[in-house]
């Protein structure tokens, strides 16, 4: 639309130059024929001179303008050379006039052409004194040319002053005012063309951004706008159903899974029980829950895309505090910073297993948690900090993919599947926010879920 609108506006400044250039060509010939005129009107013979000295003549002209009658400038006739200064020269005049005059039989000197307001010209300063009528024609607030044209055979010079012409600026009113309406005719296509096309289109990226978000809330959208639109919306609404049609079947089979797997550990789980050795009945029993809560993470990661439960306002400050109460009865070294009181519409089961997944990793790598929630730049910022060894820069991306362990930057005595960053990352990005993890200044590290507030 803007290249369109600087397209037109590109051609109406070539249209609106070339009529100005037009304009000024033909006020050149006007002026140029309107001196030619004037030479030729006025040609003069011993004769014509004799007739224009006769007292009648002269008597004639004074009654005339006694009377205020309105007139032409009359030709001003002088044996001497014309004061001219070449700086002020109109060249541009010159060679076309000597044109017109020579096909006129009429072969002049040296022309000279200049530009002068009235009021400043002598000529006109002495007709105004001898002709006090002669104002009447506002001749002093006009501008003139004046030719001052040789006549060798004449021997004298002929100065001719004609009114410069008025610029016609009708002419550039009129092509603003026609761009003016073109721009708003075309303005008014091109909005309700585009509102036919940007409405659908917009309607159709806020779903996908919602489906995004719920991908288990189907919705179908109405099929509007052009055709190629009205396709897309329709491809998308398939899109929409086939997607959610695969989440349920994931669903179901994570629920058989889980179900064939859990029953027999438990069953399993009832037989070690009989093992008489009471040290290898503790490590069977050890390994069967490692694997139960390593099944757990598995489901829970697969299902985190498909929450459930809906997003209710939470003092996030005060679910941190139960939750770190809740290690603090188990006598583990959690803490929580104070802090003001922070609302925002969160997952509470989900974001308590994110925030547990974190906490778990900085004792069970660390020893110690520090627990702390802050509120910027339009978001919630849920902070666990530890003071272990931390973890290699280059590794950090990495141990959030997966399955990926940091036993090897930070203890070989520790376990699990590797799944609790993965599974904090998913929470995080459920409520819309990031996991990200630092290198602390001090030793230790770093882990904030920022979510939107």
């Amino acid at each position: 639309m803007l290249l369109l609108a600087l397209g037109l506006l590109i051609a109406q400044v070539i249209t609106v130059t070339l009529l100005f250039r037009a304009n000024e060509e033909r006020r050149s010939e006007a002026l140029v024929n309107a001196v030619a005129l004037r030479v030729v009107m006025a040609r003069e013979t011993p004769r014509a001179d004799r007739l224009r000295a006769r007292p009648e003549a002269r008597r004639a002209a004074r009654e005339l303008a006694a009377q205020g009658g309105r007139f032409r400038l009359p030709i001003e006739r002088r044996v001497d050379t014309p004061s001219i200064a070449p700086n002020r020269r109109l060249t541009r005049f010159e060679e076309p006039l000597r044109q017109v005059l020579e096909e006129q039989g009429i072969a002049p000197g040296i022309i000279a052409v200049t530009r002068v307001r009235a009021a400043d010209d002598e000529f006109i300063r002495e007709r105004i004194a001898r002709f006090p009528r002669f104002s009447i024609e506002n001749w002093q607030d006009r501008r003139l040319i004046v030719a001052a044209i040789e006549r060798p055979e004449l021997g004298r010079w002929q100065v001719i002053r004609v009114p410069e012409p008025r610029r016609d600026h009708g002419v550039i009113g009129g092509i603003i005012v026609q761009t003016l309406v073109i721009f708003a005719i075309l303005f008014a296509a091109l909005y309700f063309a585009l509102r036919r096309l940007t409405r659908p289109l917009a309607q159709l990226t806020t779903r996908v951004d919602d489906f995004a978000q719920r991908p288990g809330d189907t919705q179908i959208l109405a099929e509007e706008g052009p055709a190629d639109m009205r396709r897309l919306i329709a491809a998308h609404n398939a899109m929409e159903e086939r997607i959610s049609s695969l989440l349920d079947e994931k669903d179901v089979m994570l629920g058989a899974i889980g179900h064939d797997l859990k029953t027999p550990l438990a069953a399993l789980r009832v037989r070690i029980e009989s093992v008489p050795d009471e040290a290898q009945r503790t490590k069977m029993v050890q390994s069967i829950e490692e694997l139960t809560t390593s099944l757990d993470d598995i489901l829970n990661l697969a299902r985190v895309g498909r929450a459930n439960e809906p997003a209710e306002p939470t003092d996030c400050t005060a679910l941190a505090a139960s939750l770190v109460a809740e290690y603090e009865d188990l006598g583990q070294p959690v803490a929580l910073a104070e802090g003001d009181r922070i609302v925002a519409s969160v997952r509470v089961t989900w974001l308590r297993r994110a925030l547990r997944n974190l906490i778990g990793n900085a004792l069970r790598y660390a020893g110690t948690a520090d627990v702390e929630v802050l509120q910027g730049d339009g978001r919630v910022i849920f902070r666990v900090e530890d003071n272990g060894p931390g973890i290699a820069e280059d590794r950090i991306e990495s141990l959030l993919e997966p399955f990926a362990r940091g036993e090897e930057s930070r203890s070989r005595a520790t376990g699990g599947a590797g799944l609790g960053l993965t599974l904090a990352r998913a929470v995080a990005e459920l409520h819309g926010g990031t996991l990200s993890l630092s290198n602390r200044a001090e030793g230790g590290l770093r882990a904030d879920i920022r979510i939107p507030a």
